[in-house]
């Protein structure tokens, strides 16, 4: 069979730039909008007609970032042996082709602003269309593995402080550690093995049930109450020790300033 030829008509704009920060699916990303940006001489603007009227859209595009495919893999939320990748959503796929159903926000030209969006920066996009729940919608269909292999849902709430802190990197850095820790935490937020998760250890080196996540060169500090499924995240801290933050120290990710800042802005020794 000939090969085919697809050609992107825009790129997607958006705060998440990696994808251990992307929520699994779209509706999971509170609070970010993103932009797609359609390519301009090609009749976009006539092919956009009429689709503001939609409050929900399917935007089909690229996994730009994988550079091949897996054949089984573990989905985030599965427990048991690993699936087939045509039975997930899994974007380690054969031709890296991704599809989102998001909600449809505003049309400003060439511009199409959406939310509930989990696509990367970047992502070339190739096609859209409306989303229809009268031939879109199926509630009560089977779901295969889905409804007995899934994992335990913990609820992940955050206390005052880490509120202020995270609202703070996000103003200052672009830095969605909200999205990331609800991301890693509400399923298996005590497994090292999967996550850069830490227990902490009491004076007697014994295990608690408070724990480190690890994000760059940032640590999300929370507690676990298993009998409540809730993960309560306490503070965030600098991953850097003092002597890493000292001005004559190399700045490998050029973010110690931004640390300093945070460690002076909420009073840390």
């Amino acid at each position: 069979m000939a090969e085919i030829m697809i050609h992107p008509i825009g790129v997607l704009e958006s705060e998440l730039e990696h994808r251990y920060e992307t929520p699994r699916q779209g509706i999971l990303s509170e609070g970010i909008t993103s932009v797609i940006k359609l390519f301009p001489k090609n009749n976009f603007e006539q092919a956009l007609k009429d689709l503001e009227g939609f409050e929900r859209i399917w935007v089909i595009y690229q996994f730009h970032l994988n550079k091949n495919w897996k054949p089984l893999v573990t989905p985030p939320r599965h427990t048991r042996s690993k699936i087939g990748v045509f039975a997930t959503r899994s974007p380690h796929r054969p031709n890296h082709i991704g599809l989102s159903c998001v909600k449809l926000e505003r049309i400003d030209k060439l511009n199409i602003y959406i939310s509930g969006s989990d696509i990367l920066n970047g992502s070339p996009i190739l096609d859209i269309k409306p989303y229809l729940p009268y031939s879109d919608s199926f509630p009560n269909v089977k779901t295969g593995w889905v409804k007995s292999g899934l994992e335990t849902i913990f609820k992940v709430v955050l206390e005052s402080k880490a509120v202020l802190q995270t609202d703070w990197l996000k103003k200052y850095s672009k830095i969605h550690l909200v999205n990331f820790a609800k991301l890693q935490l509400e399923f298996s937020p005590t497994d090292a093995s999967r996550k850069r998760i830490s227990n902490i250890l009491d004076e007697n080196l014994n295990p608690t049930n408070n724990y480190v996540l690890a994000y760059r060169t940032w640590r999300i500090i929370y507690l676990v109450d298993e009998e409540s499924k809730k993960v309560i995240i306490t503070e965030i801290k600098s991953g850097y020790s003092k002597e890493e933050l000292l001005h004559s120290a190399v700045d490998k990710y050029e973010d110690k300033e931004l640390h300093n800042n945070f460690i002076k802005h909420f009073n840390y020794d």
